[in-house]
């Protein structure tokens, strides 16, 4: 008699695809190694599209590089290494302070930008394109409510 009661008494445990974070979860997987993928093709990482599509606005410094992204100062130098390791960027000394630099695009990080862009359009477009103009939006607004609810901050670099 305890067994038959243990049974009937236990809560019941919801599927994975009852919650919708798993919906998202799975979509964002598939989504973000698409584009992974599609970068690969043109030798660069998501943290180095991001620096790069921020600095298409124009040369910063690293400590604002750190600031936009929530990363440290180590782990933003480490992008912009690459990054110039690549010929992508260039770091400049400022005049009269050897101590502040700051990083702008090269030419051929300018001209690889847009390409790049492109590709993250295309992604976008392979994965939301089916969703009418309307839904678009819906699922945006939806999107950047949680995000602004939670206080979400992070830049999705990963």
């Amino acid at each position: 008699m305890t067994r038959a009661r243990s049974r009937t008494s236990a809560p019941r445990v919801s599927a994975l695809e009852d919650h919708l974070g798993y919906w998202l979860r799975f979509v964002s997987n598939h989504v973000s190694q698409a584009f992974v993928d599609k970068l690969a093709t043109r030798d660069v990482t998501v943290p180095e599209w991001v620096v790069l599509r921020l600095l298409h606005e124009g040369p910063q410094n690293p400590s604002w590089l750190a600031e936009q992204l929530r990363m440290t100062r180590g782990a933003v130098s480490k992008i912009v290494d690459r990054l110039g390791e690549k010929a992508l960027v260039a770091r400049s000394q400022g005049e009269g302070d050897r101590r502040y630099q700051q990083v702008a695009l090269t030419p051929q990080g300018s001209a690889l930008v847009p390409v790049l862009a492109r590709l993250a359009d295309d992604n976008d477009e392979e994965f939301f394109g089916h969703l009418g103009a309307a839904d678009r939006r819906t699922l945006s607004r939806v999107l950047q409510e949680i995000v602004a609810r939670r206080g979400l901050a992070e830049v999705p670099v990963e």
